[in-house]
């Protein structure tokens, strides 16, 4: 099996033996001297590899591995967007399931860990695909692993099927627009329930003449809403999501889970452990997936950084029949976390922070009297950091599931169940 040679400097060839696989699914060799790290590689397998210190680059697969598999993408090789295609996937499923066992063991914390949940549904709903001019050229398309160089292609088959083929095209597009000052461009797309919400980065303000020349293309494309860096250029139709019951207009650029399946997993897992609470606090709420389907059932107070997500949120619940009250607060929760006095009005807590987590706010939580925390998370090792905080607050972390949204790839979402025994007061 041979594997092509993308943007590395030719070393001297060595044939290793992987002994295990890392938590970003690279496979682990062990030199004379150190250990070396092969990516799309599995254990037990023989390969050989062109060294960079102590990273390689796969040269060819000598003796596979009975869980390897044909790739289905024909980018794998170079592409630096999935890690994990080689993989069978009851490997693959077990493997996951073991980084979080191992992240949950290195904090100390013992707590029943369910099945992993397949959430990739008909694929990513959104992809930032990368505009490059490094030489005469315009490059699109992904980046190769550790590296700037762009690996083009002409699809990509993990998306929903909207995006697969159009994605690239309308990349392509409005790369070959905006080619003039040759500056690098990150094109994020998304598909929504009224077609494709285009948001770029890189090309800095622009004239009036320029906007209106995007405007054009916008139509062209037949693109719902196009921004440059979050500024809405033009909106055609509103770039519409479900969440639950209601329809939301995230503002352009904004977090959204990578999947539609994704979120509705992760949607269900959060109302249904909070399915008792008359309060919720839903903290990093973003746009509102979980706060408004929270409301079908429970007064809802929600509250995230960016004013923009709040505001569609606010719109959504007021154009929502049949929901209870859902409030909204704009603010940094790093730096002006919920206090305790303002916690113990809830009778449940839900957290989705960035990858960074919320150590700041789970603080603030521990030492609170809010009976039932919802800790939702994209990074293993950050969970893990704060529910030990939590539970050395008083929590018991009742179970704990992942979710596989990002699939093919090493990222795996976390749904924590923490309860704390609240002594009732005294009458």
């Amino acid at each position: 099996m041979e594997i092509a040679n993308f943007c590395w400097e030719p070393v001297l060839a060595e044939q290793v033996i992987i002994r295990r696989l890392g938590a970003k699914a690279d496979g682990i060799a062990e030199s004379a001297s150190d250990s070396v790290f092969v990516p799309k590689v599995l254990p037990g397998e023989t390969v050989t590899v062109e060294r960079d210190g102590s990273h390689a680059r796969l040269v060819s697969v000598d003796v596979p591995s009975p869980e390897r598999e044909t790739p289905f993408c024909p980018y794998f090789d170079a592409c630096g967007g999935c890690a994990t295609q080689h993989m069978r996937h009851g490997f693959y499923q077990n493997w996951k399931q073991e980084i979080l066992a191992h992240t949950l063991n290195q904090a100390r914390i013992e707590t029943p860990i369910a099945p992993l949940i397949d959430a990739h549904g008909e694929g990513r709903r959104r992809v930032t695909l990368h505009v490059r001019f490094p030489d005469r050229a315009m490059h699109v398309g992904y980046m190769a692993p550790r590296s700037h160089q762009i690996i083009e292609i002409a699809f990509c088959p993990i998306t929903e099927p909207g995006l697969k083929d159009e994605a690239p095209k309308i990349a392509r597009a409005i790369g070959e627009h905006l080619k003039g000052p040759r500056k690098p461009l990150d094109i994020q797309i998304t598909q929504t329930q009224t077609g494709f919400d285009v948001d770029v980065r890189g090309h800095g303000p622009m004239k009036d003449a320029e906007r209106l020349s995007l405007i054009d293309l916008a139509g062209r494309l037949d693109l719902s809403r196009l921004s440059i860096h979050g500024d809405v250029v033009v909106e055609r139709r509103p770039p519409a999501i479900l969440m639950g019951r209601a329809s939301v207009v995230p503002p352009a650029g904004s977090f959204l889970q990578a999947t539609r399946l994704g979120e509705e997993v992760l949607a269900g897992l959060v109302t249904e452990a909070c399915a008792k609470a008359k309060r919720v606090a839903d903290l990093f709420a973003g746009s509102g997936p979980f706060s408004l389907r929270l409301a079908q059932k429970a007064e809802v107070h929600a509250v995230e950084f960016d004013k923009g997500s709040m505001a569609a949120l606010d719109k959504a619940f007021r154009a929502t029949p049949g929901l209870r009250r859902i409030s909204t607060e704009a603010r940094d929760l790093f730096r002006r976390p919920l206090l305790t006095p303002e916690l113990n009005a809830f009778d449940a807590v839900v957290l989705d922070p960035p990858r960074a987590g919320a150590e700041a706010q789970v603080k603030q939580i521990a030492v609170s009297k809010v009976p039932l925390v919802v800790s939702v998370s994209c990074d293993p090792a950050t969970f893990a950091r704060d529910a030990a905080i939590l539970m050395a607050g008083g929590y018991r972390l009742e179970r704990v599931t992942p979710v596989d949204q990002f699939k093919h790839s090493p990222h795996l979402e976390v749904v924590g169940i923490l309860r704390k025994e609240v002594a009732k007061k005294r009458r």
